[in-house]
């Protein structure tokens, strides 16, 4: 059988290192893409299968797209745009629209935003041979104000839920299924003080953990969701209801 190949971006922690142990896992070849070298303990296929990639770089991003296609060599069957950037003021509080300079609005849209359609633009080919699949990892703070996540990460997770609703009708015809899901607490190393608070008021009472989110974005790649795209699947034990 074919060994199908992903491509994910934010690979070195929390959700995207979930991500990475799940496809390899189900056999996938996983590449991945970070502002990290591999980690010691990399549960992939060592360092040929990993891009240093830092995504606020534009030239950097456009420019990897090249070395991505070389890397792949023919087929994509799945790229998870799943990097991520929620910079905080010199105290760790929210940064608001009243406080947010320009130079990191820009920073943000375009590790959180401007990096997935790059990237998606740049390896359609790829996807298209595979029918591939592409998964956005948004937020639930796309939908509402968040008591941790500034205005920048907020505005940036909701462009990045209509750029997936965009994608789908662009790469459709093409085969290529385009989705997102939005995580909502998830239990990872970059939890801000005060989120128990929140975990209080859960209908499901705790925490996500990163490999349920995971196993959304592997069923969102597989055959399994076949007819599904222009979604966006909330993750979040109904913190959105």
């Amino acid at each position: 059988m074919e060994q199908k190949t992903l491509i994910l971006t934010g690979a070195s922690r929390g959700i995207g290192f979930a991500t990475v142990r799940r496809f390899h896992a189900e056999g996938w070849r996983v590449i991945t893409c970070s502002r990290s070298p591999v980690p010691d303990d990399c549960p992939w296929e060592g360092k040929e299968n990993h891009l240093q990639l830092d995504l606020s770089d534009p030239a950097e991003t456009i420019n990897s797209v090249g070395v991505l296609q070389e890397m792949v060599g023919g087929k994509l069957h799945a790229l998870v745009n799943n990097a991520g950037v929620s910079p905080k003021g010199p105290n760790g509080e929210r940064l608001s629209t009243l406080d947010t300079d320009l130079m990191t609005w820009g920073q943000v849209f375009h590790v959180n935003f401007f990096a997935s359609v790059v990237l998606a633009r740049g390896l359609k080919e790829e996807l298209a041979a595979a029918r591939g699949s592409v998964v956005n990892v948004t937020s639930i703070a796309g939908s509402r104000v968040h008591p941790f996540a500034g205005a920048a990460y907020a505005t940036s997770k909701a462009a990045l839920a209509a750029l997936t609703r965009e994608m789908a009708h662009d790469f459709g015809p093409m085969g290529v299924r385009v989705n997102a899901i939005a995580p909502g607490e998830v239990e990872t190393g970059i939890l801000s003080p005060g989120t128990n608070k929140i975990v209080e008021k859960l209908p499901l009472g705790r925490l996500g953990q990163p490999e349920e989110v995971a196993a959304a974005i592997y069923y969102l790649c597989s055959q399994e969701s076949s007819y599904i795209s222009g979604a966006e699947i909330e993750v979040n034990g109904a913190q959105h209801v």
